[in-house]
């Protein structure tokens, strides 16, 4: 161990404040992925007095069931008071000006940091990790200059990581926008370039819908827009995360905003999609959809889409639109834990004029270029986010 490593016990100490006043403050918990967020614990008849308070710069932390997660749920908080619950230690920093609280974060966000833990991890098959081994984890503890440099450079890559992430947001919202007024409202450009139905485009009554639709139109199933694959998986003993044959999807666990997460290969694929694939979650939840980034293999938790004339944009904010019906309970009171092929194939549209859906597809994929665009960033800067937290290891003063 080099000599600028400490102990983190040496820099930290327990805080204990209770919500004795009863304050009405914003209740978090903290997740694996080491970030606040609201609880959704039911707190009815619950003494809230018991409720720890945590201020801006201190730390909560579980350390329960490490082993099993992989991970140690932790999170600096940057607001400027909340309550989380008394299950939470919570702790802050001794000295900031011997230790910074970003850098000591960055130190907990890395992969190798969780892998440690996880050695020192006890209690079964869960396996909790005691505060006096939290304690006993040494990091790095370099000049408070060079942390204050580590730390900016950490922060140049998030921000701009949190930007692009909000200009996807905003392109993808404006195409659902788009979507909703031309096949909800049903506003689309007439022969005119006008929107149709408020400029007396002709409507028919559909008594399937019980609804006027424009001309045209018909009430259909989703097997008549998109070209539908169900997953398969294979042998479990032909996956690696070596990059040996091709890509494995299980589930909507690898999901992210727009594409999936690349971690596992098969060598023996059972089932493709092809790139530019609407991806959707077959197994609870279901409804969840990503784009296929490049040919993968599909397990049985994903189905795979294509647009039979093809509009794959168009299909991807449908399936976005109807994924709410997915959310709700059936007849049998419970919520939908996996789709079959009939079911899916089955699922009840309304079927739009071909030239109406390529048109969208015209305006609409132009804006989905520039969000994989943006993604393919987040990618390359995630990469140099990982290698810089990999590089503290290696810091000296």
């Amino acid at each position: 161990m080099k000599s600028n490593y400490k102990p983190i016990g040496d820099y930290i100490q327990l805080v204990d404040n209770r919500n004795s006043e009863l304050r009405e403050l914003p209740l978090i918990g903290v997740t694996v992925n080491k970030k606040f967020i609201p609880s959704v614990a039911n707190t009815i008849g619950t003494n809230m007095k018991n409720y720890k308070l945590i201020k801006k710069y201190q730390f909560a932390c579980s350390l329960m069931q490490v082993r099993r997660d992989g991970k140690i749920p932790v999170a600096l908080m940057t607001d400027d008071q909340a309550i989380i619950s008394q299950a939470y230690p919570v702790f802050k920093i001794i000295d900031s000006k011997e230790l910074l609280p970003e850098y000591l974060m960055m130190w907990m966000s890395r992969s190798e940091f969780d892998r440690e833990a996880c050695f020192y991890a006890v209690g079964g098959v869960r396996g909790s990790l005691e505060w006096e081994d939290f304690c006993s984890m040494q990091l790095p503890v370099p000049s408070p200059e060079k942390q204050k440099e580590i730390v900016k450079e950490y922060h140049t890559i998030t921000d701009r990581i949190k930007l692009n992430e909000q200009l996807n947001q905003k392109l993808e919202d404006t195409a659902q926008s788009i979507y909703k007024e031309w096949f909800v409202n049903f506003e689309f450009p007439d022969e005119n370039g006008k929107p149709y139905k408020s400029n007396c485009g002709e409507m028919v009554y559909c008594d399937e819908l019980d609804k006027e639709i424009p001309k045209g139109w018909s009430k259909s199933t989703l097997s008549k827009v998109a070209n539908i694959l169900m997953g398969q998986s294979p042998s479990g003993d032909t996956y690696n995360q070596d990059g040996n044959g091709e890509i494995f999807y299980q589930g909507r666990t690898e999901f992210g905003f727009r594409f999936p997460t690349v971690k596992t290969y098969t060598t023996e694929p059972k089932r493709m999609a092809k790139k530019g694939d609407v991806l959707m979650s077959v197994r609870a939840p279901v409804g969840d959809v990503n784009i296929a980034g490049e040919d993968c293999c599909i397990g049985r938790g994903v189905g795979s889409l294509s647009s039979n004339i093809g509009c794959n944009s168009f299909v991807y904010y449908l399936m976005q639109n109807i994924q709410t019906m997915f959310n709700t309970s059936n007849d049998g009171g419970t919520v939908f834990g996996s789709i079959t092929k009939d079911e899916l194939h089955g699922i009840q549209i309304l079927k739009p004029l071909d030239i109406v859906i390529k048109k969208y597809e015209n305006i609409v994929q132009s804006i989905d270029n520039q969000i994989k665009l943006k993604c393919h960033e987040v990618q390359l800067l995630n990469i140099s986010r990982e290698t810089l937290l990999s590089k503290m290891a290696t810091i000296e003063d």
